[in-house]
C-alpha cells in the first residue's frame, strides 16, 4: 500500500446524530471508515483527513470553531495524520491534497467520508482528473434524502445513483469487506 493513500473527507459531529446536518446511516459509514483507518495505520500506509469549515459566521452546519466542525472521535486522526481543511466542496479545491499526495508518490487513493452526493462525489472526480487511481468504499460513506421538483429521493437512492455514476467512469466502487479482503 505504499502508493495508496486513505482519503476521509468530512467525518464531522455535525453530520452524526445529534448534528446540525445529521446524515443517514452515517455512524455505520464512520463504523467502516474506522476499519480502513485500521487498516491503513496497520500497512503504515498515508492516511489524509479532509475537514470542511463554511468561513461564513452563522453557517447552517461546520461553522468555524463549533464543535460540529471537528473530526468525530470514532475517526480522529493520531499520529501526525494531516487534516486538510477546505472551505469548498472539491477537497482538492484551494487545499494542499494534491501536493500532499504527491510529495509521497502516491498513485491511488481510496476515498470514504460524506456527503455521497456532494463531496465525494467532487473529490473522486477531481482525483481522477488529476490522474489518480480511484477506489470509493461505497459502505463508508453516507448520505441524506434530497429533493428536486417536488419529489422526495430517499437516501439510499441518492447513495445508489452517485456510487453507480462514478463506478461507471471514475472510480472503482467496492465494500469495506471487498476492500479490506483484497487490498488494494
Amino acid at each position: 500500500m505504499s502508493k495508496t493513500a486513505l482519503v476521509v473527507i468530512d467525518a464531522q459531529n455535525d453530520y452524526f446524530p445529534g448534528g446540525r446536518f445529521a446524515l443517514h446511516r452515517m455512524d455505520e459509514a464512520a463504523a467502516n471508515v474506522a476499519k480502513l483507518i485500521a487498516r491503513f495505520r496497520a500497512d503504515k500506509a498515508f492516511i489524509a483527513h479532509i475537514r470542511h469549515e463554511f468561513p461564513d459566521v452563522g453557517a447552517p452546519f461546520f461553522e468555524a470553531g463549533t464543535h460540529g466542525a471537528q473530526i468525530h472521535e470514532s475517526v480522529a486522526t493520531q499520529g501526525g495524520e494531516p487534516v486538510v481543511l477546505k472551505h469548498q466542496i472539491n477537497s482538492f479545491r484551494d487545499t494542499e491534497l494534491k501536493a500532499l499526495l504527491d510529495a509521497r508518490g502516491i498513485g491511488h487513493v481510496v476515498i470514504c467520508g460524506a456527503m455521497s452526493h456532494m463531496c465525494i462525489d467532487a473529490g473522486t472526480r477531481a482525483a481522477s482528473d488529476f490522474g489518480y487511481a480511484v477506489t470509493v468504499v461505497h459502505d463508508a460513506c453516507a448520505t441524506k434524502a434530497l429533493e428536486f421538483n417536488g419529489i422526495t429521493v430517499p437516501p439510499e437512492l441518492v447513495h445508489a445513483a452517485f456510487m453507480s455514476a462514478l463506478g461507471f467512469a471514475y472510480a472503482k466502487v467496492v465494500s469495506t469487506q471487498d476492500f479490506l479482503s483484497q487490498g488494494d
